[in-house]
């Protein structure tokens, strides 16, 4: 996946965040952001960044997020990895 197809994806979960109260409201509180913050950085791709991290803490979340966006379920996890922070560490 590349970057922009990633970022895009960011975009939709941080949209999709914003249209679910409940989820919204945990994502604030774990992040310490502000509505404000959202606005101010959902273009930053080390935010989008964030905003799948937190996504991806809950399975039944991502399930949620990819039945009603239409996007297949590993996605976020490929988007996640294609944005700043996500490369995963090689244990071998």
């Amino acid at each position: 996946m590349n970057r922009d197809s990633a970022e895009r994806i960011g975009i939709q979960a941080l949209g999709w965040l914003a249209g679910n109260d409940e989820y919204l409201q945990r994502f604030l509180d774990t992040g310490g952001a502000s509505a404000v913050d959202l606005r101010q950085r959902a273009q930053e791709p080390e935010f989008l960044g964030f905003v799948l991290d937190f996504l991806l803490m809950d399975d039944a979340m991502v399930l949620a997020f990819c039945a009603d966006t239409g996007i297949a379920p590993e996605a976020p996890m490929q988007a996640r990895a294609a944005l700043p922070g996500g490369d995963m560490p090689d244990w071998t």
